[in-house]
């Protein structure tokens, strides 16, 4: 049976259950649309050639995004799915994640990231 505890401290809520993974949410194969190919393709030319630091990682997302209708974890798995293959790291060594999604102008949409270092902590 899962616990619920209440820390208000930060008015947070923590419930002691197991998360499920991707994989064990969904049954069979899901298969990439040719949309999601081509993004996929575009976006890994767009992306610079940067160095990401070994161990744990923070990773910090804004989504500029003209539709508000929008959920701000959409983009997330896909994007960093992306990052993964660009740049050579493995995602299990995300730690934290911090993602902002602001409104802005049809045609004016763009993601903006930054790798922080975190092996201190």
């Amino acid at each position: 049976m899962s616990e619920i505890e209440f820390l208000p401290k930060r008015n947070q809520i923590k419930i002691d259950i197991k998360v499920l993974s991707v994989n064990e949410a969904w049954q069979g194969r899901r298969y990439k649309t040719d949309k999601y190919r081509a993004y996929q393709k575009h976006l890994t030319l767009l992306l610079p050639k940067i160095v990401v630091p070994p161990g744990k990682l923070k990773l910090i997302l804004e989504f500029g995004m003209s539709n508000m209708a929008s959920d701000i974890d959409n983009p997330i798995k896909m994007f960093l799915d992306i990052l993964q293959k660009k740049y050579w790291f493995n995602d299990r060594d995300i730690w934290e994640l911090e993602a902002k999604k602001f409104k802005i102008e049809k045609g004016k949409e763009y993601v903006k990231f930054e790798f922080i270092s975190i092996n201190n902590k």
